[in-house]
């Protein structure tokens, strides 16, 4: 069964939450008010005013009428998308019907408010069933103000192992005449309260990392031609820890994630981004140390590695308590092993342009040199290795390269961050390879 995608993006690397109403405010929209003025690498993809978790139950109806207001005065010039999140309950028809009521207040066109609405976000669903009576409630918001069927996007955070197993049931599901779940957007992860109904304990109380809701989450988005998001990083200061947490999403192809502040916002929307200048690393007993550049020399700068020449063409390498005699072949091969390049967007788009025009001139595979030298306690050592780039290498290197025109077509807003990033000319390159 062909399942048509209904949306345009095919990456979103921010999903940016704002409390809809916050109590004892002159201006109870403040924080909308704010949000909505985001612009360049500070706005998200993807801005969603939260009118469930975010916001105090004693607060939503007003919070639903400060979306309106909000989105109704400023909503047009957003340059993101708009998915605001309502309440909704897999185990509570009553908070269900309250969905509808939410819905029904925010996209009534009188109000003028859904004309910049992207879709919806909704939480705590359960299985697949669940999923088809929120996607039921759109449908009838749709043909009950006269909007096109289909036209409303639908995002599900994943917040119980039902909706965890309903991403194996959507391929079955999604197509189906008797449903629009071809509406659905992001699958994003809610991993709080996945913990609790998971029952899950640790011993600190902190949430366990979950690796298999994330791998799960981005495999169900990749074979149903959706988006997967992680969930919120709540230590907003460890900007190292969050770095750490895109660095192994993104290895499992979960390139989007939660941002609870602006700084997140700007640091996650930077993060897939091929980086502006290439670098060397060293695998020192597990750890990788990023080596400083200087004047074509990567240099280790730790106490963890000693290198000491012995003799002719012979040395003594020291990593940890390991300690090893080698002669200038095996050195070479040593630090080889244990040395990683992470490329450039300079490198990746020229790599990609030579195996183009490689291509072109009827070869399947070239080499491509890779070379650094190291400074080791003020030893040098030259490495270098032949990389194979063949067309399944390239449709790999392609990945960074999509993200970056996807970001660029769809956000003009950070043209100008982009290209005090990387230069007018690497930009261009960039648009145009692939």
């Amino acid at each position: 069964m062909s399942v048509q995608r209904r949306h345009d993006r095919k990456f979103v690397r921010t999903f940016f939450t704002t409390p809809t109403a916050v109590k004892g405010e002159e201006d109870s929209a403040k924080m909308l008010r704010r949000a909505v003025q985001l612009r360049g690498i500070e706005a998200p993809d993807v801005w969603v005013p939260d009118n469930e978790d975010a916001t105090a139950p004693s607060m939503r109806e007003e919070g639903a009428e400060n979306i309106v207001d909000v989105l109704s005065e400023d909503g047009a010039d957003f340059p993101g998308e708009i998915h605001p999140r309502i309440v909704w309950h897999r185990d509570s028809p009553s908070t269900r019907y309250q969905s509808l009521q939410q819905l029904l207040q925010i996209a009534n066109p009188e109000k003028g408010a859904i004309e910049h609405i992207d879709g919806f976000v909704i939480p705590e669903v359960g299985d697949i069933d669940d999923w088809k009576k929120a996607d039921e409630f759109i449908t009838v918001v749709e043909n009950e103000y006269g909007l096109e069927e289909g036209s409303l996007a639908m995002s599900v955070i994943v917040e119980s192992g039902e909706a965890e197993l309903a991403l194996g049931d959507l391929r079955d599901e999604m197509g189906k005449p008797s449903n629009n779940l071809e509406r659905l957007f992001l699958l994003v992860d809610g991993e709080v309260d996945y913990t609790k109904d998971m029952r899950a304990i640790t011993p600190t109380g902190e949430l366990p990392p979950w690796p298999e809701l994330r791998h799960n989450t981005s495999r169900g988005a990749s074979a149903n031609g959706l988006i997967a998001i992680d969930g919120p990083y709540d230590d907003i200061r460890d900007v190292e820890g969050y770095h750490e947490r895109m660095t192994e999403n993104q290895a499992k192809g979960m390139l989007g994630i939660w941002s609870l502040t602006p700084g997140q916002v700007e640091e996650a929307n930077k993060s897939p981004l091929p980086p502006k200048t290439g670098s060397w690393r060293l695998d020192v007993n597990g750890r990788e140390v990023k080596l400083a550049e200087e004047d074509g020399l990567y240099i280790y700068e730790g106490d963890d590695v000693e290198l000491e020449e012995i003799g002719d063409e012979q040395y003594r390498l020291q990593i940890g308590s390991d300690e090893r005699e080698l002669d200038t072949n095996e050195l070479e091969e040593e630090l080889l092993d244990r040395a990683d390049y992470i490329p450039s967007m300079t490198d990746i788009v020229d790599s990609m342009e030579e195996f183009e025009a490689a291509k072109e001139a009827g070869r399947g595979a070239i080499a491509m040199e890779q070379s650094a030298t190291l400074l080791i306690d003020g030893i040098e050592v030259t490495i270098s290795n032949d990389r194979m780039w063949d067309e399944a290498t390239y449709q790999a290197a392609q990945t960074p390269i999509s993200l970056f025109q996807d970001v660029y077509e769809n956000r003009p807003d950070q043209h100008e961050d982009l290209e005090e990033i990387y230069g007018e000319e690497i930009v261009e390159r960039a648009m145009v390879v692939g």
